[in-house]
């Protein structure tokens, strides 16, 4: 089996539980690894420190996914793992009777980095973030249709991952039902109805169910703005809680008519104004006419790599700003990052900065992460990539 050596001063981070190793802590590769083979990662005094999968050219060459040196990378690994995922969201009570999307597999944080699945109802949505993992497809699809009995299989893998990594990305139904058109999703008890052409992350963003909860909470009574709203799953709660005006605003047509059918489904017509619309202007739109007692302004990823923080950040105290203005003083936003470089220090900076150059000031309330499907290894923080505050927003 051919070996990663690592460099002497970046073993600490591997041999303390960080799943990846960065392309430039490896001193040498031996034994002539291809892409997706499983390797040994070693100091240079060859102790072993793991094994995991290989993937040249990127910026992590290896993730691990065993400590264990006499253990393989095989389908019953796999399998083993892929249960034990199963059974920790059991352990949560998810799914439930009211919900029903769950985060599946986490990657690192179910210690198979490099897959992603969710389950959306009786459905799979399935993504390879690696050619070792996508190497393993038959044996990862074969143990999830032997465990779950799934309806359907869905392969939602980004193109861009698959092509920075070297292989096709899988399109559509992967097994099963051939005649699948849509995911029917329930969480908390409203129903969504998902087409498959909707094509963000898995189908479903299934990691804010903790927040849409709290907000559903706080909404009741109140003007609610919810930007960046996709299928509307905010704007229903609120609804739902009794708000007395809910504006839906997302620049996607075919999402916000998948949230206007959710409405319907839910008893809950008529009651939100689906605004198909940029987010920014329709908080600068809000601003300028009084604002809103409850804002919700959760943006896409601002910053996918590291390298991207720093514009990021920027981005951000200002976004921040403009949420802040759209929110009548005494009132609530709610602001989100889902960007591991953007953490939680960062985004409360942020909204600090952005409150105060619109003469506004910001009391954070209240912290939310990732649901606990979602799970992080204590020694990865950079599987702890959602962060949100609940805030007070007032005059400076």
């Amino acid at each position: 089996m051919a070996s990663v050596v690592l460099k002497a001063g970046h073993v600490q981070p591997v041999w303390a539980g960080h799943p990846w190793v960065f392309a430039q802590a490896v001193e040498r590769i031996e034994g002539g690894a291809q892409a997706g083979d499983e390797v040994e990662v070693k100091d240079v005094r060859g102790n072993f420190l793991g094994r995991g999968l290989y993937s040249p050219g990127s910026a992590i060459p290896v993730r691990i996914l065993t400590r264990e040196r006499d253990r393989r990378v095989d389908a019953k690994l796999l399998g083993a793992r892929l249960e034990a995922a199963v059974e920790r969201r059991r352990h949560l009570g998810l799914p439930s009777r009211e919900t029903n999307a769950v985060r599946l597999v986490h990657a690192e944080g179910d210690e198979l980095p490099g897959l992603v699945v969710d389950q959306l109802g009786d459905v799979l949505s399935v993504q390879f973030g690696t050619i070792g993992m996508k190497r393993r497809e038959t044996a990862i699809l074969d143990a999830l249709e032997r465990l779950l009995q799934p309806r359907a299989i869905v392969d939602r893998t980004s193109e861009r991952a698959a092509k920075s990594e070297g292989f096709e990305a899988g399109k559509g139904i992967v097994r099963g039902d051939e005649g699948l058109t849509h995911f029917d999703v329930s969480e908390r008890g409203l129903q969504f109805r998902i087409p498959l052409e909707l094509g963000q992350k898995t189908g479903f963003y299934v990691d804010q169910r903790d927040l849409r909860a709290r907000a559903e909470q706080l909404a009741r009574g109140r003007r609610v703005l919810d930007t960046y709203a996709f299928v509307g799953t905010f704007a229903l709660g609120a609804a739902r809680a009794g708000a007395t005006e809910v504006e839906a605003v997302d620049q996607s047509s075919l999402a916000l008519t998948v949230a206007a059918e959710a409405a319907r489904l839910n008893g809950l017509e008529g009651k939100i104004r689906f605004e198909c619309e940029d987010s920014v202007q329709a908080l600068d739109r809000a601003g300028k006419r009084g604002g809103y007692d409850l804002v919700i302004c959760d943006p896409p990823k601002l910053a996918p790599t590291r390298a991207a923080r720093g514009r990021a950040l920027g981005m951000m105290r200002k976004l921040a700003g403009q949420a802040a203005r759209a929110t009548t003083p005494g009132g609530t936003l709610v602001l989100c990052s889902c960007s591991a470089a953007i953490g939680l220090p960062e985004l409360t900076r942020a909204l600090s900065l952005g409150a105060a150059d619109v003469g506004l000031r910001a009391i954070v309330l209240e912290r939310f992460f990732q649901g606990p499907d979602h799970p992080v290894p204590a020694a990865f923080p950079e599987g702890l990539y959602l962060s949100s505050l609940i805030a007070e927003i007032g005059k400076g």
